[in-house]
């Protein structure tokens, strides 16, 4: 059976936010030619305008991730991109400016959080954006704007690896490779707040914080072979791959027969299917799926304190390349986010 979202609570008078009509143009990070991170650059481009079911939001802050880098370096979603400048960016958090009726539950004025349909229309590096009405969600209450803006595409994909894929219970025993990371630091909470047994990987100075988190077994990567101190796993979610010492490989004989793996990012191993099939396990990759009542969902063990984000670090939007560098040194605890405009 399907688990059925709860729904999100109304703001309170206190939260919502008087809002006035957009200017005719806008501040947006785009890159005009796949490159480095010097790449990026801040532009003037028109204020998108929503139609049919879309909102119009003024975004507060914008969550960095994985496949915003991968595309401006020319993988990821690149080739699906036309024309320049593109812009880029997934994750937000901000206020609707403009609501698709009168007496659609979102209205302008309401702190929303969600994802972006980029590349399809403009990402969230900017300070406008149009976004389906299904792809957002009210803000929790008890996160700041730069916190939420951390959450969408982290825990949209954590609950779909963990809740959705795997579907997490009371005695599953569930290895999650990179836990500190941005899913991972979802995925590892989720799975423990479900009630399996976690395992998860990461670097020295963050396994304090992923027992904390719900790890019951925390690996320090560099330093111990996974495969040799785990035992059996039910499960392995895999946000490593092979491009980093054969995680991906190594992973599948620690797995059960019949046992699940997941690999989760793009083109970090195109062979898993065929060696999980050699090794009899189950395996299948993952993409992100927007949901706003998923989100929802995810904003009330937000509120409630049985999930916590953790931001690593804010950059100014003006120092995008900046952000993209330091994600790009692959030692984030969290997430990165851009600050886009004052609440």
């Amino acid at each position: 059976m399907r688990f059925r979202p709860l729904r999100s609570a109304a703001p309170t008078a206190s939260e919502v936010v008087e809002v006035t009509a957009p200017p005719p143009d806008m501040r947006g990070v785009v890159y005009d030619a796949p490159g480095d991170a010097e790449a990026l650059r801040v532009a003037r481009l028109p204020v998108p305008k929503p139609a049919l079911s879309e909102l119009l939001v003024r975004v507060v802050a914008a969550g960095v991730n994985p496949i915003d880098a991968k595309t401006r370096a020319g993988r990821g979603l690149n080739g699906l991109l036309d024309g320049a400048p593109t812009p880029l960016g997934f994750d937000f958090s901000g206020v609707v400016v403009a609501s698709p009726f009168e007496a659609h539950p979102l209205q302008p004025g309401d702190p929303v959080f969600g994802m972006a349909a980029f590349p399809r229309t403009g990402g969230s590096y900017a300070d406008y954006l149009v976004v389906p009405t299904l792809s957002v969600a009210r803000k929790p209450a008890s996160l700041s704007h730069v916190e939420a803006a951390g959450v969408p595409v982290a825990a949209l994909t954590a609950w779909g690896l963990v809740v959705e894929t795997a579907h997490a219970h009371e005695g599953q025993r569930v290895l999650i490779h990179a836990g500190s990371g941005g899913v991972g630091h979802f995925a590892v909470q989720l799975a423990a707040y479900f009630g399996a047994y976690v395992t998860a990987t990461g670097s020295e100075r963050n396994l304090g914080w992923l027992r904390e988190l719900g790890a019951s077994v925390a690996i320090d990567y560099t330093t111990t072979r996974f495969e040799e101190v785990v035992g059996e796993v039910d499960v392995v979610i895999d946000l490593v791959g092979n491009v980093h010492g054969d995680t991906g490989t190594r992973s599948l004989t620690v797995l059960r027969p019949g046992g699940l793996y997941v690999m989760v990012p793009t083109g970090a191993w195109d062979g898993y299917a065929d060696a999980a099939a050699a090794a009899g396990v189950r395996a299948t990759s993952y993409k992100t799926i927007p949901d706003g009542a998923v989100l929802a969902t995810l904003g009330r063990l937000l509120d409630s304190g049985a999930v916590q984000v953790y931001i690593d670090r804010v950059f100014d939007l003006a120092d995008a390349a900046e952000a993209h560098r330091e994600l790009e040194r692959g030692h984030t605890r969290g997430k990165i986010v851009l600050s886009v405009a004052d609440a």
